[in-house]
């Protein structure tokens, strides 16, 4: 065992199952110290993640003590300054895993370099991904830019790697404290309570996360393909805030997956499912300019329309489209959206609304759980159209047949608006067609914001100038 401290760097990496970095620190040192970054101004449009942020420290500080391991929370304004003044103790190995992402895996180069050339021992590991970026391309070297070749390709190749030999966090002999002015991570909650609903619905725990995707393959996943459609029902695994923050690590949920399968259909599309968290972050390290801006440039001639009054009422759950509305609604209410609904209120805002997709990608940012840059701006620019592999702009959802499709009693609907608990299901998804003095538009809810037709149609007229 190595005298030195053991230093592992937390990031998205929750677990102590598959944490590479850490399973390495406890096997070499005696002591080793979790420590936490917190950027305050990296979480200011993140709001509904400083709540399962801060559970989540909280819960994973218990686990470690429990193996005389320390976690430290230091709040600083730059992760440079903070390492350049590290490097001088050189008391410390430093291990820490990969989160794919451009800017972070641009600064473990630069950590990399400078560790070396201090000759600090350090050590980065495989983050929460089945395959490296670099391993996945095309027989020319070049990425993958369409979705299908590139899963058939990934799941290929990581099914085909010999299996890493599983090994597991040790207890510490000693507990210590290393860094200095920490905070705890009650002071890194959102300063509004709103998220107190967050606390009936979520447990930002590794066993927990463990004990529902069990729940999820044992109940849920043989109908998976087809149950993941309807919002009414819960048919959707609700993983992804564990995966983000890494309390499932994606191989994980695959073993699991496998272990359990007779191929069946609803496992394959659910594994799909990863596979395109997997194809979202090849795409934004590859061409990281879509984090910002178009991936297909022709859509920066796109003429985009700014609409307060619509935008706000798309973010309220305002917009007189029952769909729209419960989607946008639950979001704000549980930090959470259906995967139908959230391609019903993107398209809405893009194509019946002309709003720029930033708008869309923005406020998504501030109010999912399961935010990840890779997932919701490829996840936006699928559905404006100007992505990789994206659908085709002019494919416009129309808002009251996906109700009724996939909402058909209208149950989903009455639950986030209950102001139309009394509809049946011949008038939930277009309430403006009820001639009923009991319920009136503009009093009880509001008229349509647009027109569908008319919206549709201005669309595509829209979309014929670039």
């Amino acid at each position: 065992m190595d005298k030195k401290i053991g230093l592992f760097w937390l990031r998205d990496d929750f677990r102590f199952v598959k944490n590479h970095g850490l399973i390495e620190a406890t096997t070499n040192h005696n002591q080793v110290v979790v420590f936490y970054l917190y950027k305050k101004d990296a979480y200011n449009d993140q709001e509904s993640q400083k709540w399962w942020l801060s559970k989540s420290l909280s819960n994973f500080k218990k686990k470690l003590n429990e193996l005389n391991i320390t976690l430290e929370i230091i709040e600083t304004n730059s992760f440079k300054i903070f390492f350049n003044a590290l490097i001088k103790k050189k008391d410390f190995a430093i291990y820490w895993n990969k989160v794919y992402e451009p800017d972070y895996l641009k600064f473990d180069e630069y950590l990399l370099n400078i560790f070396k050339n201090k000759n600090i021992y350090h050590k980065r590991f495989k983050g929460n991904a089945l395959n490296e970026i670099d391993e996945i391309k095309k027989g020319d070297g070049t990425p993958f830019k369409v979705f299908t070749p590139f899963w058939r390709t990934a799941e290929k190749f990581f099914s085909e790697k010999i299996p890493s030999k599983e090994r597991s966090i040790k207890k510490c002999k000693n507990k210590t404290n290393y860094f200095k002015n920490c905070i705890s991570a009650e002071k890194i909650l959102p300063e509004k309570d709103w998220f107190k609903n967050f606390e009936k619905i979520w447990l930002p725990d590794e066993q927990y996360a463990l004990k529902e995707l069990q729940n999820f393959i044992k109940e849920k996943i043989k109908n998976y393909s087809e149950g993941r459609n309807f919002p009414n029902i819960v048919g959707t695994s609700k993983l992804s805030p564990f995966i983000k923050f890494g309390q499932l690590h994606v191989e994980t949920i695959w073993n699991e997956c496998i272990k359990k399968k007779s191929k069946t259909i609803g496992t394959t599309k659910f594994l799909t499912e990863i596979g395109w968290r997997e194809f979202n972050h090849s795409l934004i390290n590859h061409f990281p300019h879509m984090l910002k801006s178009n991936y297909s440039k022709k859509f920066d001639k796109f003429p985009w329309q700014k609409n307060s009054k619509f935008l706000s009422a798309w973010k309220k759950g305002l917009t007189g489209y029952p769909i729209v509305d419960a989607g946008m609604r639950e979001l704000y209410s549980t930090g959470w959206m259906h995967n139908r609904v959230r391609m019903i209120v993107g398209s809405f805002l893009v194509k019946h609304l002309l709003i720029n997709w930033k708008e869309g990608e923005k406020y998504f940012r501030n109010c999912l759980l399961d935010y990840s840059p890779a997932s919701n701006v490829a996840g936006w620019q699928w559905i404006a159209g100007c992505g990789a592999d994206a659908a085709p702009y002019f494919r416009i959802f129309n808002p009251i047949l996906q109700g009724e499709k996939f909402d058909k009693e209208g149950e989903y609907v009455k639950r986030w608006v209950p102001e139309l608990k009394n509809l049946t299901k011949k008038f939930i998804h277009k309430p403006w067609e009820l001639n009923d003095e009991k319920f009136k538009l503009g009093r009880d809810y509001p008229y349509p914001i647009v027109k569908h037709e008319e919206a549709r149609l201005k669309a595509l007229n829209a979309f014929k100038k670039i």
